[in-house]
């Protein structure tokens, strides 16, 4: 009795098996199988990422490496007895530098221009129209669709 429940847990088992390959095959052959066009991305043009990089680079970089460098300066006047500092205040220049950076990456993405010509040097007079643009791709898509038609 024991050898036929054994026989048929293996028999339940290979069925089970083989439905799953042949499930799982299906899927893939159906998912190759697409009815519905590609849609261009509506992303940001490398470009502009390049440029929004470069942007970023210099009005965050900057700011994150003194932000760095006022410890290892900090640490060489109090161990060369230069001066006393204390290290509360070396800590709060450094957070300043830190909160300059973070101005500075916020910057350097709203003050890129999306046009083909680079725009100019500091590219204030895109901000509102980038600040625009952020609000419009947090709305919902239907909100979108109004405002357009």
């Amino acid at each position: 009795m024991n050898k036929k429940q054994s026989k048929k847990k293996f028999l339940n088992k290979k069925k089970r098996d083989l439905s799953e390959k042949t499930a799982f095959s299906n899927i893939e052959k159906k998912s190759n199988i697409s009815t519905t066009p590609k849609q261009t991305s509506s992303g940001i043009p490398k470009y502009v990422a390049d440029r929004m990089a470069r942007r970023i680079f210099f009005t965050t970089g900057i700011p994150t490496i003194m932000g760095m460098s006022v410890f290892v300066v900090s640490y060489f006047i109090v161990t060369r007895n230069i001066a006393e500092i204390p290290p509360s205040s070396t800590i709060a220049i450094s957070a300043l530098f830190f909160l300059l950076g973070l101005a500075g990456l916020s910057f350097g993405i709203l003050s890129a221009s999306w046009d083909k010509e680079p725009g100019s040097f500091l590219g204030i007079e895109n901000i509102p129209l980038n600040i625009q643009r952020a609000k419009a791709a947090f709305k919902p898509a239907t909100q979108n669709y109004d405002e357009n038609s």
